[in-house]
């Protein structure tokens, strides 16, 4: 990718839903960052009808796809790690930004002279963690990041109700 400013989409663990309200957040990206746990080759290729598409594997997409656990790319003049689980990230992969999944906790974080960002998980609903999405800007400056929390319908009650005789 050539210099200027970059708008980089930033998407993790949507185990085979793309949610309608992610790919509208998505939209006007440069590129998209997925960070593994893809679910289902569906997800990539409705991603890569709004823009070109970078991914790697997670732990759900191993028995499906052939996506390296860890890529280093060069976003612009940035070199950006992608992988899966920030805790099995190689210590010898440099790059000034990591994005990582996993833990469907999103999260920006500086430490170790890197920017650190786990988009979360835009897919299924994990506990009362937010469905979300990332954005990253690359150029200008130094690499920035931002969450944008996506607006869902709240997950189905499981209880039921109960009559009393």
């Amino acid at each position: 990718m050539g210099r200027g400013v970059l708008q980089i989409g930033l998407i993790s663990d949507t185990h085979g839903l793309l949610r309608p309200e992610a790919v509208v957040a998505l939209r006007g990206a440069d590129l998209i960052l997925h960070a593994g746990d893809i679910g289902k080759q569906s997800v990539l290729d409705a991603l890569a009808e709004i823009a070109s598409v970078e991914a790697i594997a997670g732990n759900v997409d191993r028995a499906w796809c052939t996506l390296p656990e860890q890529r280093s790319l060069l976003v612009g003049d940035t070199p950006v790690v992608l992988v899966h689980d920030s805790k099995t990230l190689d210590p010898t992969r440099l790059g000034d930004v990591v994005v990582c999944g996993h833990s469907h906790r999103p999260g920006i974080e500086a430490h170790d002279g890197r920017l650190w960002v786990n988009p979360g998980s835009a897919g299924p609903r994990r506990f009362s963690l937010p469905v979300c999405v990332g954005w990253l800007v690359l150029g200008d400056g130094p690499p920035r990041a931002r969450l944008i929390p996506l607006e869902v319908a709240p997950p189905r009650s499981r209880a039921r109700s109960v009559r009393p005789r």
